[in-house]
């Protein structure tokens, strides 16, 4: 297995792995629908109690009242009006980014940074917890962070084929079994779906932000700046976020320090004090997705925010602050996460 905080460059895979795959994709994320009618993933089975996992996850999960006070923490951003959206001209046309504009907004709080793997253990540990990912019996994975056998023994989905639907894979195992949070307990916790994130946020007494509030707080007071910090990526040659440098998907050059995700916290915040509102995972937020290139999904659809670790200007430049993508509410993957907020 890979540390997903790797340090030098690694290729996606080898030339047989056969990643080149179709045109690009709208989104650098799978989804399940995508291998609907495919053969079959076996669930694995368990024999782990309730109480044995409880007590394993009590060893590295964060202290309980404190997750669950979270509120008392969370970043109060004013009310008022913003110019929410963008005419950025490489903006993606079936997004809905455009036009900009006004839209107001009353006081709300927002969780400084994305709910961390030692925070949702203390959930899973006191609640008995299963994902939706855990029911599915896998979820997807980026194909570079895993071992050579587990990455050509599981599927592809179409279109996005440096995903692996790896079985057993799943919150507390990032890349399938074998693989452990507990060893990044302060990275943001992924393979969750929406209702795995409503369900903590309604165990801290809080909910998901919506669109607009992500919007706002993620622009931390700026007016139309093209990211959280300003209009450059790389201001002074600093990099601000985690995303995908090189030739994507075949090689990171790592120039930011990590292939997966980031621990929360580990790039400089923005005017408000949010940390990795661009890059690192994708973030849920309570909006249905209504409009653009998500179309093609059935279901029950909702809006994502803030790009991931795997976008890249040559492909998904959805770390751009007015940017926005949507997938369907059952998906879980490496690259999804989520932050919480609450009325003022």
């Amino acid at each position: 297995m890979t540390d997903a905080g790797a340090s030098a460059p690694l290729p996606l895979s080898s030339p047989e792995d056969d990643t080149s795959g179709p045109a690009p994709a709208p989104c650098c994320a799978a989804a399940r629908e995508s291998l609907d009618g495919t053969e079959d993933v076996s669930h694995p089975s368990t024999s782990v109690t309730r109480t044995d996992r409880a007590r394993d996850l009590a060893a590295w999960a964060a202290p309980t009242e404190q997750v669950r006070s979270r509120a008392d923490h969370a970043v109060s951003i004013p009310a008022g009006p913003f110019r929410m959206g963008s005419e950025d001209s490489d903006r993606n046309p079936g997004d809905g980014e455009s036009p900009v504009r006004a839209v107001d907004l009353p006081a709300f709080r927002i969780d400084p940074a994305c709910v961390t793997n030692a925070e949702f253990a203390a959930f899973v540990a006191e609640t008995g917890y299963v994902t939706e990912a855990e029911d599915f019996g896998w979820s997807f994975v980026f194909g570079a962070l895993l071992d050579k056998d587990v990455r050509r023994a599981s599927r592809k989905p179409p279109g996005t084929p440096w995903w692996r639907a790896v079985e057993g894979a799943r919150w507390d195992r990032p890349e399938g079994p074998g693989s452990s949070a507990a060893d990044r307990a302060d990275h943001p916790v992924v393979h969750v779906s929406l209702r795995d994130a409503e369900a903590f946020a309604s165990w801290c007494g809080m909910r998901l932000p919506q669109e607009a509030e992500w919007e706002k707080a993620a622009r931390g007071g700026l007016d139309q700046a093209r990211y959280a910090w300003g209009d450059e990526l790389t201001p002074g040659g600093e990099h601000r976020c985690n995303i995908w440098q090189g030739a994507f998907p075949v090689r990171n050059t790592l120039e930011d320090g990590f292939l997966g995700t980031a621990p929360v916290r580990s790039f400089p915040p923005n005017g408000y004090g949010m940390y990795e509102v661009a890059g690192n995972v994708w973030e849920w937020c309570s909006d249905r997705w209504t409009t653009g290139q998500a179309s093609s999904l059935t279901g029950d659809v909702r809006v994502m925010r803030g790009g991931s670790y795997l976008c890249h200007d040559s492909y998904c430049n959805r770390y751009r602050v007015a940017a926005r993508s949507g997938t369907a509410a059952e998906d879980a993957s490496g690259n999804k996460g989520f932050r919480l907020a609450m009325d003022a």
